[in-house]
């Protein structure tokens, strides 16, 4: 009664899962501002007017991720790979 097929192969998938995933948040948070704050909905920029040469803001809606969104993120990459720590490799199943 041995484990089912799928299971003894988990392991690597759930690894390279992990990789893909801790990878494309740090490009996707990179990519979209590396904010090193907290996660933005919307950015305040200045701007000057041309006529009277003063600055006034303009708040544009933007989705900026910060360093909350990469950290649950990652904490999810580190829970894929601790999962892939639950199976027993293939190397163990042949000794």
């Amino acid at each position: 009664m041995g484990d089912p097929p799928f299971v003894t192969v988990m392991k690597p998938y759930l690894r390279i899962a992990a990789a893909v995933i801790a990878a494309g948040s740090l490009a996707v948070w990179a990519g979209l501002g590396r904010n090193t704050g907290w996660t933005k909905t919307s950015v305040t920029e200045m701007r000057v007017d041309p006529v009277t040469t003063l600055e006034f803001p303009v708040t544009e809606k933007r989705f900026v991720p910060g360093v909350d969104a990469l950290a649950i993120a990652l904490a999810a990459a580190a829970g894929v790979f601790g999962a892939s720590l639950l199976f027993r490799s293939q190397s163990n199943l042949n000794s």
